[in-house]
């Protein structure tokens, strides 16, 4: 993947929430000097044209510059830019009145054009660096109260400033509402990608406590008891009694029970059922957003086949969950030719790092796949969709044909 395509598919769910924020906001710029700023040449001079529109041009480049650096303050990256936005309102208001001053030389369509957008786009920008919603509802009204207030002594009649203020106060609110729940939204993403990844780790954390805990009760008494006993043997030592060599003989018995029990434990640990794999992959991408099939059943297949496709379905599903950007995924399990093959597909191109072979998590699967003689294939299919095939021979493993059923879980 290179280029455009390449550079957006790298990106995280809330990176391109991020980039499309902010892209939008810059857009809002171009908005304003279409709408706004070209108009202005049809009912007015070149002269006066020329000035609206540069003065429309400036205000939106500098909305667009308050909006980036508002959005970098509302992830953390910089502080409030309180400067710039006392720069943009007074820009805004000297702006509105410039253009309110030059409707009386020619331009009483568009300088009111001109009047109500600044103001209206000005108000919406700024409340990108407020946040507090009576504070941003007191913005709108003020820009919408200010507007009607400098149009009225500058010969607009009093319905037509209430009019002006009204439009004001409609256009700022949904500009500024826009603002607000583009911002709620990107942060809504952020913090469900926390949660998330929150999710994962407290995963890993229980599963890990879980071990200590087998562990501990494994080892706990027999340690406890292989203390004791070396104590009792070095004090028989001491005394030149042949009862010590017993006791040691004993300390080594259950030392080797104890390792032969660390050994229960971490295979029990390792091993990977496959039909509670598929179940628990179902479940998780369900719960996560994704849509989820799953197909085949693994009844009948030998323990050692289970837990290495099991650790696939595992992996493969941590891939899409974390890495890729699907919305669909697919788990197909079925014997073939007297292998079984497992495939997992999904609609999302799994980023740099997991594909082709060179995530550590997949080139760790081909190393459990290998212990009985299976492969794995995984890399990108079509235009947007990526594929992980796993294949493990039965020959040797089963006494009799074992079918997987085909009903969908």
């Amino acid at each position: 993947m290179s280029g455009a395509g390449g550079w957006w598919r790298g990106k995280t769910t809330p990176a391109k929430v991020e980039t499309y924020t902010r892209w939008s906001f810059h857009f809002f710029a171009v908005i304003e000097v279409a709408a706004i700023g070209l108009p202005v040449f049809s009912p007015a001079g070149p002269g006066i044209a020329g000035w609206l529109m540069a003065m429309v041009v400036v205000h939106a480049l500098l909305c667009a510059v308050t909006a980036s650096r508002a959005l970098d303050w509302t992830r953390g990256r910089r502080g409030q830019p309180v400067r710039l936005l006392w720069a943009l309102a007074a820009a805004t208001y000297v702006f509105a009145v410039v253009a309110l001053v030059l409707r009386k030389h020619g331009g009483e369509i568009a300088g009111a054009g001109v009047f109500t957008g600044v103001l209206a786009f000005g108000a919406g920008t700024m409340a990108l660096g407020v946040h507090n919603r009576k504070r941003v509802l007191s913005l709108v009204a003020g820009f919408a109260c200010g507007a009607g207030a400098v149009s009225f002594p500058l010969g607009y009649p009093g319905a037509t400033a209430l009019f002006i203020a009204f439009v004001v106060f409609l256009g700022g609110a949904f500009l500024a509402f826009t603002s607000i729940f583009s911002l709620w939204l990107l942060n809504a993403v952020y913090e469900l990608d926390e949660a998330r990844e929150t999710r994962t780790r407290l995963a890993v954390a229980e599963e890990r406590l879980r071990f200590g805990r087998d562990l501990h009760d494994v080892l706990g008494r027999n340690l406890a008891v292989i203390a004791l006993k070396s104590e009792l043997a070095v004090q028989l030592a001491r005394r030149e009694r042949p009862e010590a060599v017993e006791q040691m003989i004993e300390v080594q018995r259950i030392a080797q029970e104890s390792q032969r029990e660390v050994r229960d434990v971490v295979r029990g640990y390792r091993d990977a059922d496959l039909g509670a794999e598929l179940a628990g992959a179902q479940g998780v991408l369900t719960a996560a957003g994704f849509s989820c099939e799953v197909t085949g059943d693994a009844t009948g297949l030998p323990a050692e086949v289970q837990s290495a496709l099991g650790w696939v379905v595992r992996e493969a599903t941590t891939n899409v969950l974390r890495h890729g950007d699907a919305g669909r995924c697919a788990v197909g399990l079925r014997v073939r030719e007297g292998c079984v093959v497992l495939t997992v597909e999904n609609d999302g191109v799994v980023v740099r790092g997991s594909a082709g072979g060179g995530g550590s998590g997949l080139a760790g699967l081909r190393e459990r796949l290998a212990v009985v003689d299976g492969t794995l294939e995984a890399g990108p299919v079509g235009a947007d969709g990526f594929r992980v095939v796993a294949s493990v021979p039965l020959s040797g493993r089963m006494t009799a044909d074992t079918s997987v059923s085909g009903v969908t879980s």
